[in-house]
């Protein structure tokens, strides 16, 4: 092999590795600003559960006094003139309280983007404008697709941990933090 050809061939490699990494750092999601997700998460957080509320087995069952419990977690998190727009994974679960345990009566995972603007007024200084879920069935595909990146779309097949929900429930029913969780 001649020196010219392997100089071309060592070229050619160099932009192909610089021409993939330019292409992996476009489509990778951006890093999340933390103060302002730990500005607009607890409005979003109550948004969620706020519009949550009833929805699930418990709320059937009045002796239950079941309530659901909602955390959010940022994929993708943007700010301009005022508006912020969220694409966070969901996680909700609903518990209650049979025979003094604490029960799970249902849970869901799914993605949402959420739109919020500045408002000094509503609590927390913001105020949710919109917010959008993904149909089920067939139409989630194309839904996620459309409103998330490639390694975004990825990540919203990780499970979510209960962990933090679990212990919120746990002191919202006024049991001890190691207390068991029955199924509904």
């Amino acid at each position: 092999m001649s020196v010219l050809s392997f100089r071309r061939g060592a070229v050619g490699v160099g932009a192909a590795a610089v021409l993939a990494a330019t292409g992996t750092w476009v489509m990778w999601p951006a890093q999340v600003d933390g103060r302002l997700w730990s500005e607009v998460r607890p409005v979003i957080e109550a948004r969620i559960a706020a519009e949550s509320r009833g929805s699930g087995y418990g709320g059937t069952v009045p002796a239950l006094q079941s309530r659901r419990f909602c955390q959010a977690e940022a994929l993708e998190l943007e700010e301009h003139a005022g508006e912020v727009r969220a694409g966070v994974n969901t996680l909700c679960v609903e518990y209650g309280m049979l025979d003094g345990g604490l029960v799970q009566c249902g849970a869901g995972q799914y993605p949402q983007v959420v739109r919020l603007e500045r408002d000094e007024a509503a609590a927390g200084g913001y105020r949710v404008v919109a917010r959008e879920e993904p149909p089920d069935g067939e139409g989630y595909g194309r839904w996620t697709e459309s409103h998330f990146g490639v390694f975004t779309r990825a990540s919203l097949q990780d499970p979510m941990s209960s962990r933090t929900l679990e212990a919120t429930a746990r002191a919202h029913f006024g049991l001890p933090p190691d207390a068991a969780i029955g199924d509904c």
